[in-house]
Parts: structure tokens; C-alpha cells; sequence
């Protein structure tokens, strides 16, 4: 009796060896299959001005850029469009290429046209210039329309607005009453997108904050302009959770280079 017990039991015990060795891997494929995948966060490098020697804080010398481009074409990253980006952020397009970063640029210095430009060719790679238009053909060293226009013929630049001069929002709301603050607004906003959009026949939806300056008046103010997203400074890459009218960029001057520049761009980011 004893001996049959025994027999009738050692299936069950086998079993339950089994099913206790398996449970855990079962378990770690079911928890690995139903992880939402995080949005890989998208790094976008902003740059000013270039050229064969530091001229500010905010210069990228030739060299180094072109060291960027290098870097980037070597490690398999690849530059799509700021569009693109907001695109997907926004849902209606689908998911990326693998390592994307983007390529932005605010103010279209003249060294644009004169240092950037002729590398933007040469890696055939796409950037959006952020103008503020009352600098364009009037001031010594801002691009001139004719410059902007081509730029536009070679198919790798977006134009969007910088506002129309490229205000201090936190001086301006100190200094004017709020009547006329809201004014001020409305025309930094709207003057810009109204005349790149019939200077250089595009669509203007995007907006850089000037010195990366916004608050909740402001974004809702460039909603309601007809912007879909705006950018401010802030070192790090975009996530899912960003606010579209404040997206992160990564300001860039010519320190940014070998091992920083890696650490910028690597995704994750490196600590």
C-alpha cells in the first residue's frame, strides 16, 4: 500500500520540480513582453554661430562641427528632421530610425550660409534654422533673404520663427502694462510666422524661445498663433513625457567636442 502511495505520488512531485523551475523563467518572459517600451529620448543639438576661431560663447568652430558630423556619420546616429521629431511626438507618424538626433540652428548668423552650409552639403544631412526676421538683410551679421532663399533650393533646411526680434520676455512683462505686454506678444509671434511664410513660401509652426525664456501665458499665446511646438535650452534629449511647446535642446558651443560631445549625444545619455 505504502509502495503504491509512493508511486501514485512521484508524478505530482516531479511536476510540481517542474513547474517550479519553469515558473520563474514563464514569469520573466510574460513581465518582458508586456513592458510598455520607454520613448528612447532624442537629442537635439542647437548651434549659433561658426567659423575658424572662437568669436563668443556660443561659437562652434568649423573644425568641431565638422567633428560632430563625423562622429555622428561614423557611429551610426542618424539626422532626421526637427519635423519629423514633432511628428512623432505628436502621434501621427511612426517610430523612429534607431540613434536619431536632430540638427538645429537659431538666429541664421551670416557664418550659416558661409561655414555650415557648405558641410550640410557634404553630409547631405537636414537642419531647421530658426530666424527672427528683423534681423534678415538689415543687420551686418544676420543672412540676407536672398542667403535664406538659397538655402531653402537645397532641400536640407527647415525655416521656422525665432519671434520677429528676438525679444527678453521676462525684461518686456516687467516693463509694460499688461494690456500692452499681450500686444507684444502677438506680434513677436505672429509678424514672424506671417513674414518667413511669404519671404520663403513655408509653413511656420515650430518657434524657438529667444534665450529660452517661456512660461504657461507664453505657450498658450503660441498655441493659439498657430505654433504646434516650441523649444527651449534645457541640456538633455526629448522624451514622451515633454511638453510639445517646450521641448529640450542641447545649446552647443565649441567646449562640446570628443568626449563631451559623445556623452551629449549618447542614448541613453552617458552620467
Amino acid at each position: 500500500m505504502r509502495i503504491l502511495l509512493l508511486k501514485n505520488r512521484f508524478p505530482t512531485v516531479t511536476t510540481l520540480v517542474l513547474l517550479f523551475l519553469w515558473l520563474p523563467l514563464a514569469w520573466g518572459e510574460v513581465k518582458e513582453n508586456s513592458k510598455t517600451p520607454a520613448a528612447a529620448g532624442v537629442p537635439i543639438l542647437l548651434y549659433h554661430r561658426f567659423g575658424p576661431v572662437v568669436a563668443d560663447s556660443m561659437t562652434v568652430t568649423t573644425p568641431v562641427f565638422e567633428s560632430h558630423l563625423r562622429y555622428l556619420r561614423d557611429h551610426a546616429y542618424t539626422v532626421i528632421p526637427l519635423r519629423q521629431l514633432v511628428g512623432h511626438c505628436l502621434g501621427g507618424q511612426p517610430s523612429l530610425p534607431s540613434h536619431p538626433v536632430v540638427i538645429v540652428v537659431d538666429d541664421a548668423h551670416r557664418t550659416v550660409y558661409t561655414d555650415m552650409l557648405p558641410l550640410l552639403k557634404r553630409y547631405q544631412l537636414p537642419m531647421t534654422l530658426f530666424v527672427y526676421p528683423s534681423a534678415i538683410s538689415n543687420a551686418s551679421y544676420a543672412m540676407t533673404w536672398q542667403q535664406l532663399r538659397e538655402v531653402g533650393t537645397t532641400g536640407l533646411v527647415d525655416f521656422q520663427s525665432h519671434t520677429f526680434w528676438h525679444p527678453n520676455f521676462k525684461v518686456d512683462k516687467k516693463r509694460l502694462p499688461p494690456v500692452d505686454y499681450e500686444g507684444f506678444v502677438d506680434t513677436q509671434l505672429k509678424k514672424s510666422k506671417k513674414i518667413l511664410e511669404k519671404e520663403l513660401n513655408v509653413k511656420v509652426d515650430m518657434l524657438a524661445w529667444p534665450f529660452g525664456i517661456y512660461d504657461d501665458e507664453l505657450m498658450n499665446r503660441a498655441r493659439d498663433a498657430g505654433y504646434r511646438a516650441a523649444f527651449s535650452i534645457e541640456r538633455r534629449h526629448v522624451s514622451a513625457t515633454d511638453n510639445l511647446m517646450a521641448l529640450p535642446r542641447y545649446l552647443l558651443n565649441d567646449r562640446d567636442k570628443e568626449k563631451e560631445f559623445v556623452r551629449i549625444v549618447a542614448n541613453p545619455p552617458q552620467g
